[in-house]
């Protein structure tokens, strides 16, 4: 109903009152039988056809005499049910008696100077609801405050590289000094260790260093012979009395400089050939706040729900805010969608719808130049492996050790999964980044699948312990024991394996060899990106969503894996409507819905950094 008037009312003849409705939404619900009747649509022309009198008789005491204009500052419900025989209310286009119900709301009185409403007038909820409380991203100190509750921190910490680590010492510096001293601390033990973190797989590996020759001989003396477990305590004493130019110097002095540590506070040197400049980076595109999109598909959104439970999606913010990036997230976002849309030609062309859907997924409008998402990848490094953290501690922490984990080989390094369910744990350059998650993991055993393995592979487990079973062919010299097995077939010198996994090997390294072709090389994310890291990180992100839907909705029936996923949803269409609060997305109806809708993957997703802290919703439509 659009902008119906209400009869005018009024003691006299001259004197009229008018209602003017600008938006009106009827909704009927039928409860309990089968049938809508012969006329479905006739019942709600009968409500609307009686609307204009009921709320003429609601607020008759309103339009009366020469009180002041009001407006409704809240949605206003009516409530129109069948009535009994006899009972209070008026027949509906000469129907039964009903009952109507106005649910209160406060009014407030019009300005004089109030524009009429136009074409561009909101609509009734956007219009008369209050103005809700600006939202904030919040900040790294919070991410970390959370994860310090949770016993995680020094786990995330312990994976991070040092840039990382020194990106958000830097961050905290003057914000929380708690927190800047645990990292502090993280810096210090490695420097006094001389031993270097695990190479990463975003290029931000340290090199060697002497023990401890950054730190100024005060300092040096006075942590030599503390325990690992009072550093945070004597830094926290340190960074609360040292001014920050000092406790910069220290922290870029920790380590060696790497492709971010800014010593003389410049840029990085660009690219060979390539320039830009920080009005370039920072050109977003239209945001979309109100309006409506038809998307082909819908999987990028449904990625949102499974990401959200593990507390990813609420880490995305916090991670771009210590390296301020936090305005840059729809470009994140955008990433994360291309990774589950059509396959990317050539490894750069895409379709236009492709381009749409990502787009409409990061609330922007179309297209997303490929050249913001190259440039955002290599200002997000130092972000990156606290969200690859993130997700791998949440994956690590539910992890049978009875359950085998694999790794195969890509371009790239090495990547783990669990093979129970094909959930991603890590991706990294060389076997032994990925030792830290297989002892979070408990120690289980691993399957070797057939990839390009990166030298040394074989080497690196077996001196680690790793009870690794492959039928990759190993090279001269690595430590393998030969199987009695149909199949050339390799284990660990000394270990005992599970012939059971033998025999479950060959299925896991074609399900496992299928993802890696689906997401790795067939769908780029940022194909003009000169490293790796986003699209290390989003292929992470959209295989732990698509094995969490898979698992949630087929676990029972059959193999749970993320390409069930990929391939079942990909062409579920969606229609999204953005709005001030929320950004609404509408299913069509049918099997995929109802069992979506059945595994609790349609729930509401609350304060979704990308769309302004908007909640994402689902419906069916």
């Amino acid at each position: 109903m659009s902008a119906p008037t209400a009869p005018p009312v009024g003691p006299s003849v001259g004197e009229t009152g008018d209602i003017t409705v600008h938006r009106c939404t009827v909704t009927v619900v039928r409860r309990g039988g089968w049938s809508w009747g012969p006329d479905p649509r006739g019942l709600v022309r009968q409500v609307v056809d009686a609307l204009p009198e009921l709320l003429a008789d609601h607020f008759a005491e309103r339009l009366a005499g020469d009180g002041p204009d009001v407006e409704i500052t809240e949605p206003l419900t009516v409530t129109v049910r069948p009535g009994r025989p006899g009972g209070s209310g008026r027949p509906v286009g000469g129907g039964p008696p009903v009952e109507v119900h106005f649910a209160p709301v406060p009014m407030v009185e019009l300005p004089v100077d109030a524009p009429d409403g136009g074409a561009d007038a909101l609509s009734l909820e956007e219009s008369f609801a209050a103005a809700p409380d600006p939202w904030t991203v919040p900040s790294a100190a919070a991410l970390f405050a959370e994860l310090a509750e949770r016993g995680e921190l020094d786990a995330l910490l312990a994976l991070l590289p040092d840039e990382s680590v020194r990106a958000y010492l830097l961050a905290l510096l003057g914000v929380d000094v708690a927190t800047a001293a645990r990292l502090l601390a993280e810096l210090v033990g490695r420097a006094l260790a001389a031993a270097p973190p695990p190479a990463g797989p975003h290029g931000l590996a340290a090199a060697p260093s002497r023990p401890g020759e950054a730190l100024p001989q005060w300092l040096r003396a006075a942590v030599a012979d503390a325990e690992a477990a009072d550093l945070p305590r004597l830094l926290a004493d340190f960074l609360a009395s040292a001014d920050r130019e000092e406790a910069v110097r220290l922290a870029r002095s920790l380590g060696p400089g790497g492709p971010y540590d800014h010593a003389a506070d410049e840029p990085p040197d660009e690219p060979p050939g390539e320039t830009r400049t920080t009005d370039e980076v920072r050109t977003t595109n239209a945001v979309r706040t109100t309006g409506e999109v038809r998307v082909w598909s819908v999987l990028p959104f449904l990625l949102a729900g499974p990401l959200a439970r593990i507390g990813y999606l609420d880490a995305i913010g916090p991670a771009l805010a210590g390296v301020e990036l936090a305005d840059q997230a729809t470009l994140f976002a955008a990433a994360l969608g291309y990774k589950v849309l059509g396959v990317t030609a050539r490894g750069w062309r895409r379709a236009d719808r492709d381009s749409e859907a990502a787009a409409a997924f990061a609330g922007l409008q179309p297209p997303v130049a490929e050249e913001r998402l190259a440039a955002f990848a290599r200002q997000v490094c130092p972000a990156l492996p606290v969200l690859d953290g993130v997700l791998a501690l949440s994956v690590c922490r539910g992890h049978d050790p009875a359950d085998p984990l694999l790794i195969t080989g890509t371009d790239q390094g090495l990547l783990l999964f669990d093979a129970h369910g094909m959930f991603p744990i890590a991706w990294a350059a060389q076997a032994a980044g990925l030792l830290p998650y297989w002892q979070m993991c408990g120690h289980p055993p691993v399957l070797l699948c057939d990839g390009p393995l990166p030298p040394g592979t074989l080497c690196d487990l077996a001196a680690a312990g790793v009870p690794f079973l492959t039928g990759v062919r190993p090279l001269r010299g690595d430590p393998v024991a030969r199987l009695p097995w149909r199949t050339p077939l390799w284990t660990a010198a000394g270990t005992v394996p599970d012939l059971r996994l033998a025999a479950e090997l060959p299925a896991h390294a074609q399900r496992f060899a299928d993802l890696v072709t689906a997401l790795v090389t067939e769908r780029r994310a940022v194909p003009l990106a000169p490293d790796g890291g986003l699209e290390r990180t989003v292929t992470l992100a959209a295989a732990l969503g698509l094995a969490t839907m898979a698992w949630t909705l087929w676990r029972d029936r059959e193999t749970p894996e993320p390409l069930l996923a990929l391939t079942r949803f990909a062409d579920l269409e969606a229609t999204v409507r953005y709005e001030p609060e929320a950004v609404r997305v509408r299913v069509p109806m049918g099997r995929r819905h109802a069992d979506l809708l059945r595994g609790g993957l349609l729930a509401d997703v609350p304060d979704v950094v990308w769309l302004g802290g908007r909640t994402l919703t689902f419906s069916a439509g």
